[in-house]
Order: C-alpha cells, then sequence, then structure tokens
C-alpha cells in the first residue's frame, strides 16, 4: 500500500506532463492556422489589399485573443445554465470537462478555435470594410457572440451537448459559426465596386498571387492535424482515437479536393486550382464534425461531396450578388452545415446510414440550424449598427487607390531602383 501511495501521484504527474505536451504541440499547430488564413486571403485579393488582409488577422488574434480571454472564456466554459455563464477569466475551479491539462492551456488551445471562427468572416470582408470597424466586430464576435455557440456545443452543461450533439472539433461551433457570420456580413457591407454589373453580369476579380494563396491552404491543411487530434485534449488513453482522427481528417481532405478537381475539370474544360484549393478546405471542414464517429470510407465520402458542394457554392453566392473574395461562406458555413448534418448520417454507431435511426440526424439538424440562425441574425444586427453610427465601408476614393496605400502608406509590394 505504501508503494502505490508513491506510484499513484508520480503516474498521473506523467499522464499530465504528456497530455500537456500533446495539447500545447497543438495548440501551437491551431495557432499557426491563422498565418494559412492570412496568406491564403491575401493571394486571392488583389495586391493592393493583401496588407490589410494582414491586417484583419493580426486584429482577430490580438483584439480577440483579449476578449476571449476577459470574456469569452469564461461565457463558455463557466458554469452554465445550458444557454450561457456569466464567469469571467480563466478560473482555476474544475470545468467538468475531465481535463488533465491545465485550465490555462485549455483556453490557449480553445483561444485557437475563436480567433479561427473570426478569421473565417474576415476573407468575406476583404477590399472594402474599414479597419477598425472590423475591430470593433472582432470583439464582440470573440467576446460575446462565439462563446454563447461554444458554450451550447462544448460546455457539459450546453444544451446541445446535453442533448448528445456530436460537434466534435467544430463544423457547426466553429466553421458553421463563421461561414453564417461572414454571409450575413457580407450582405450588410455590400459587393465590392465593379463586382457586378447593372445588367446582372458579374466581373471577376482575380487574386493577385494564387501561389500565395496555394501555400496559405498547405498550412490550413498542415494546421487542421492540430486542430481535430488536439480535440481530444489528452494523448494518453486516446492513442487509437488519434488515430482514427488524423486518418478521417487526411482523407476528407483528399476526397474533396479530387472531387473538385474533377467537377471543374468536366464543367469548364479545365481544372480551377483555386476551386481544388477550396475542396480540400471544404473536405477538411465537413469532416471536423464527425472525424471521431465515422469510418475511413465514410471519410472519404464526406469529402468527396463537400468538393462539390463549394464549388456550386461559390456559384450560387455570386449569383445572388454576394460577393465573397475567397469562398468563405460556401467553404466553411454551407460545408460545415453539410459536416455537421452527416454526422446524423454516416456516424458508425447512431448513423441513419448504418442503423442508428434519425435520433442523432434530428439533434444534429436542430443543433447546426440553431446556430447558422442565430450567427446570421446577430451579425447582421451588429453589423447594421455598425453601418449606422461609425461605418463599415472605406471611402469610394479609398477602395479605388488600395486600403493598403489608404490605410498604412505602404503597398504590400515594392520595387527599389
Amino acid at each position: 500500500m505504501e508503494e502505490l501511495t508513491i506510484i499513484a501521484p508520480k503516474y498521473f504527474e506523467v499522464v499530465n506532463s504528456i497530455n500537456t505536451v500533446w495539447v500545447a504541440l497543438c495548440a501551437a499547430l491551431i495557432f499557426f492556422m491563422e498565418a494559412g488564413f492570412a496568406i491564403l486571403e491575401a493571394g486571392f485579393v488583389r495586391s493592393k489589399n493583401a496588407m490589410s488582409i494582414i491586417a484583419k488577422v493580426i486584429i482577430d488574434i490580438i483584439f480577440g485573443g483579449i476578449a476571449f480571454f476577459i470574456f469569452g472564456f469564461g461565457i463558455a466554459y463557466g458554469s452554465s445554465n445550458g444557454w450561457i455563464s456569466f464567469d469571467l477569466g480563466i478560473t482555476d475551479a474544475d470545468l467538468g470537462l475531465g481535463l488533465t491539462i491545465s485550465n490555462q492551456l485549455f483556453w490557449f488551445i480553445q483561444l485557437g478555435f475563436a480567433i479561427a471562427c473570426i478569421s473565417i468572416v474576415s476573407g468575406a470582408l476583404a477590399e472594402r470594410m474599414k479597419l477598425w470597424s472590423y475591430a470593433l466586430l472582432v470583439i464582440i464576435f470573440c467576446s460575446i457572440m462565439y462563446p454563447i455557440v461554444a458554450n451550447w456545443v462544448w460546455n457539459p452543461n450546453g444544451w446541445l451537448a446535453l442533448r448528445g450533439f456530436n460537434d466534435f472539433a467544430g463544423s457547426a461551433a466553429v466553421h458553421t459559426m463563421g461561414g453564417i457570420a461572414a454571409l450575413a456580413a457580407a450582405i450588410v457591407l455590400g459587393p465590392r465596386l465593379g463586382k457586378y454589373n447593372k445588367n446582372g453580369s458579374t466581373n471577376i476579380i482575380p487574386g493577385h498571387n494564387l501561389p500565395l494563396a496555394a501555400t496559405g491552404g498547405f498550412i490550413l491543411w498542415f494546421g487542421w492535424f492540430g486542430f481535430n487530434p488536439g480535440s481530444t485534449l489528452a494523448a494518453v488513453g486516446n492513442w487509437e482515437l488519434i488515430g482514427v482522427v488524423v486518418v478521417n481528417t487526411f482523407l476528407a481532405s483528399a476526397g474533396g479536393g479530387i472531387s473538385a478537381m474533377i467537377y471543374t475539370y468536366f464543367s469548364y474544360g479545365k481544372i480551377d486550382i483555386t476551386m481544388v484549393i477550396n475542396g480540400i478546405l471544404a473536405g477538411l471542414v465537413a469532416i471536423t464534425a464527425g472525424c471521431n464517429v465515422v469510418d475511413p470510407l465514410s471519410a472519404i465520402v464526406i469529402g468527396i461531396f463537400a468538393g462539390v458542394l463549394v464549388d456550386l457554392g461559390v456559384i450560387y453566392i455570386d449569383k445572388l450578388k454576394i460577393d465573397d473574395p475567397v469562398g468563405a461562406i460556401a467553404v466553411h458555413g454551407i460545408n460545415g452545415i453539410f459536416g455537421t448534418i452527416a454526422v446524423g448520417l454516416f456516424a458508425s454507431n447512431e448513423g441513419l446510414f448504418f442503423g442508428g435511426g434519425v435520433s442523432l440526424l434530428v439533434t444534429q439538424c436542430i443543433g447546426v440550424l440553431t446556430i447558422a440562425i442565430f450567427s446570421f441574425v446577430v451579425t447582421f444586427i451588429i453589423m447594421k449598427l455598425l453601418k449606422n453610427t461609425i461605418g463599415v465601408r472605406v471611402s469610394r476614393e479609398d477602395e479605388i487607390a488600395g486600403i493598403d496605400s489608404a490605410s498604412f502608406g505602404v503597398k504590400s509590394y515594392s520595387t527599389y531602383e
């Protein structure tokens, strides 16, 4: 007995240490995804606005990070009434999640999810939104809006968590939330000058640097192997689950890339590499909810559907005269919804296609539609309030000249003689 009392504390110290290293590494990968967002979006816009995109992602991190520290984390993971918590800051109390890492490290990995969610929005608002107005949107989003949804989904007392809603790493809480917020914000903000003609036709405004955008896509792809596996929140005891999540994450992304490549080739006669990039990302978004509960073949199928959905989504959104320069609404909003619902269809034990009935499918639909409606309505109201007070859009002159020179007095690319 005396030996056991000596060994037990050492055992738990080793377990906690291993899990701390695992989660810290995954959190760093998730944080690095912001570099992916920055250069993907910068490559997809014109060179005269590339620096403004970098600035918006920096704003996501610094303003969103402080907001999530002071208000957001407590609202998401404090003592919940099922819908919201009124705690502030990082508490040392037991969060009810069975963590074997510190609450401080848990805050940091959750910060990555919060700023990823708002970074989705930044791309849809590219080339025309005021930076300080955007900073206010980021503060509200990361301190209140996203944390409320995280409370529903991941707080052990959240109403969706209690219903058995399965959103392992955030197809709904992060991607649907961010993608639908991007939709509402883009509607209020309006399209870029020259995007749509009075006769109803659309002008293509190509990105200035597709290799840069592709590099951003690769960084996001790489970071996703922290995003999804890191949601296990522990390595010890989860070695098999981590393997399942990693394999499903990759297979869905590959399926999305393949289907986007084939679809664009047969639709346009040539492969659209920008849509292939978005197809890979769409596959990643779609599998994020169910990567823990589907089998590998299902992951491929989910990715294949996602790769086609993102193509169709981009075209349809453009037909509605909603200007989204980077395809954020289609990649994250449409495929976030699809991926969340797909759990109810493809989950190995409870999915409809595997004999599980409709119970999980109904829960998944209720959850993701509630999140989508909440995100759209609240974002629309906030953007309208900003528009009618401090304004949300740069002047016509600044938009024509480019936000970079107007706001920073520099160009992204300079030549020296």
